[in-house]
């Protein structure tokens, strides 16, 4: 393969894998009422909030926490959204935050979630989670089940839904590539995992966005290691790639 990949393969790999999931639903809603939320423009001064672990936290500084802010929004995907959106929607006014922190599971969300994600009102709020519920079970630093995992994630989210109910949620796909830290002994329940994510974005009608299936289509352009060397954390194009998805997916 040659050193540099073609940034039109890359877009290549993005489409395919956007095709392919709305084939299956993947990136459309699945009731009508949450179809009402969607939209190609964002509302005035709407605030988005990414939530997760060390793939949104991305080295974001925390003691900052401010919004639209290059330092509290990290080096990842949550800043590669923002910019865009901020300049594309200069005239709206948009309050973006980043409150991934690294190493957090199901359960640490839930500890913070009121400060986290209630209190700051978010109008579109996207979460990532899950790969650490598996990789820390592997360590063994955490002994939860995908059954833990189902049931705390669901409950997270119906709280939020009753408490934010005009709030747009998208769940996005907690994803790994087989390199680095990510063997045979990650599997089958790393999939297992994945397909809570998209079972419960489907039981509460939530839009996904397909993460593993975008890394699966992209690694058929570069190697595995070239999207995230360790198998988990986004490179540089790693992260680029999913920033673009997400835009797509959501339509903004």
């Amino acid at each position: 393969m040659a050193n540099s990949i073609e940034r039109r393969d890359v877009f290549k790999a993005t489409a395919a894998a956007i095709a392919a999931a709305g084939a299956t639903g993947a990136f459309s809603l699945s009731s009508t009422d949450a179809a009402e939320k969607t939209g190609s423009a964002l509302a005035d001064k709407a605030t988005i909030l990414f939530q997760g672990d060390s793939i949104t936290d991305a080295g974001r500084d925390r003691k900052q926490g401010k919004p639209n802010d290059s330092r509290s929004l990290g080096r990842g995907y949550p800043m590669l959204i923002a910019g865009p959106l901020l300049r594309d929607y200069a005239a709206k006014g948009l309050t973006i935050y980043n409150r991934g922190i690294s190493g957090h599971k199901v359960p640490d969300l839930a500890a913070r979630w009121q400060r986290d994600c209630i209190d700051l009102k978010p109008d579109v709020l996207s979460i990532l989670i899950g790969v650490n519920d598996i990789w820390h079970k592997l360590n063994g630093r955490y002994d939860g089940t995908v059954e833990t995992y189902e049931t705390g994630y669901k409950a997270l989210l119906e709280e939020t839904m009753q408490q934010l109910p005009e709030t747009r949620i998208v769940i996005c796909e907690p994803f790994v590539l087989r390199c680095g830290a990510v063997g045979d002994h990650w599997f089958p329940e790393f999939t297992q995992r994945l397909e809570v994510a998209r079972r419960v974005a489907e039981q509460l009608s939530l839009e996904r966005v397909a993460f593993q299936e975008m890394f699966d289509e992209a690694i058929k352009v570069a190697p595995p290691n070239y999207w995230a060397g360790d198998g988990v954390h986004p490179s540089l194009a790693g992260h680029a790639l999913m920033a673009e998805t997400w835009r797509k997916t959501l339509g903004i």
